[in-house]
């Protein structure tokens, strides 16, 4: 196992560093404090082709293996948490779970578009009942003819009012099965969808989160993924994706808070004195470093994992885990170092606190990744190899 990053690696590491500070932070804070959305930022991340990582040449992607897509999260969350967002909904869990689950047909049908950025994925599976409890859900696809018909909601979901498609999963209305899910990829444009916003987030405030909707919407039944039954395995697949992602953005708080404290803490002087000077100063931006060394190893490790096609559903779960609490103290400590000024706007670690409280949340709660590696642990959980799995890099 060789976790020497190579020179394409770190070319990646300078484009997507750029992206963020030059495209994606400009004007943030203003948006930010407006709780004001902007899809120029999705065009502009188009633009830099940041959007077809890790999808191969052959579907018009940059043809970049899997840990190339986490430093691009990393560096892109390191300006901010709502462009990483649209890599983990767009990226994530949209596109790879399409390049995992598609059929041949699918996946010329409408990966090009994705890759490309033309077009932008949602992923649609959390509900007002369904949350950490994802087998809970009520949206439901009732088969006739040749179609299917949707009805339901969902909530909580990232690029809500942006996104062309989203990869929707829902229950079979007309099964008694014990697998009764099934997962489509919908169109926005698709008679019976409509979405809606939601307001007063107390983090991300510059990405757009909203509900979807679904009345009687019809959609063909080439628009499934894998088959009748497949649909919650599709789920946990681009759970495994998206958890990637945001594992490997929060590195990029981490390193964030280290760009602002170790700023402020030479220049900020106490007695005549650099607070870097004081030892409690020093331990915060100790425990800063080891979050960030300790969470790429976890992340270049599920990164190499994905390369060689291994199922690493624990590994992405204890990434996940250890790497957002860690991004979270990170945040609390950096308010700290900055004192009253950490409280204010004026400098960004209050947003990167507000910011990595939410990934505590998302993708599997801090509890959720607490049980899941108990149970693995204690024998109470294993995983499977997955009927169908990502291409390998090299993709071929």
């Amino acid at each position: 196992m060789d976790f020497a990053l190579t020179q394409e690696h770190e070319l990646i590491r300078e484009m997507a560093y750029k992206v963020g500070q030059n495209e994606i932070l400009p004007g943030l804070a203003e948006r930010d404090r407006e709780h004001r959305s902007d899809s120029e930022m999705l065009e502009k991340m188009a633009a830099a082709g940041v959007l077809g990582m890790s999808i191969p040449a052959k579907y018009g992607g940059a043809d970049t293996d899997y840990i190339s897509l986490g430093i691009v999260c990393e560096e892109l969350e390191r300006a901010d948490t709502t462009a990483r967002v649209v890599m983990s909904v767009h990226s994530g869990l949209h596109s790879l779970t399409l390049l995992q689950w598609g059929t041949e047909e699918q996946k010329q049908r409408w990966l090009p578009a994705l890759a490309k950025g033309d077009r932008w994925g949602g992923f649609g599976l959390t509900e007002p009942n369904a949350g950490s409890d994802a087998a809970n859900i009520t949206t439901t696809a009732r088969k006739d003819g040749d179609s299917y018909v949707i009805n339901g909601a969902k909530t909580w979901i990232s690029l809500a009012d942006y996104a062309h498609q989203f990869l929707v999963i829902t229950r079979l209305a007309d099964t008694k099965a014990k697998a009764p899910y099934a997962a489509f990829i919908v169109d926005r444009s698709t008679p019976g969808f409509s979405s809606r916003p939601l307001k007063g987030k107390l983090g991300v405030r510059a990405g757009n989160t909203g509900e979807l909707m679904f009345d009687n919407m019809r959609i063909p039944a080439d628009c499934m993924l894998g088959e009748e039954g497949d649909g919650f395995k599709v789920a946990m697949s681009a759970l495994d994706h998206g958890r990637y992602t945001v594992a490997a953005g929060g590195v990029g708080i981490i390193t964030a808070c280290l760009d602002a404290c170790v700023k402020y803490a030479n220049e900020r002087t106490v007695g005549g004195e650099a607070i870097g000077k004081k030892q409690l100063v020093q331990q915060m931006i100790a425990q800063m470093v080891q979050g960030r060394d300790i969470g790429r190893l976890l992340y270049y490790q599920v990164g190499w994992m994905k390369n060689k096609g291994l199922r690493h559903t624990r590994e992405c779960s204890m990434a996940k885990w250890t790497i957002c609490k860690s991004a979270f103290d990170a945040a609390n400590n950096a308010v700290e170092i900055h004192g009253a000024y950490g409280f204010s706007d004026e400098f960004p670690v209050e947003r990167y606190f507000r910011n990595s409280r939410g990934a505590m949340i998302y993708e599997g709660t801090h509890e959720i990744h607490t049980l899941m590696q108990a149970e693995y642990e204690l024998g109470y959980r294993s995983d499977k190899p997955i009927a169908r799995v990502l291409p390998t890099y090299p993709f071929s």
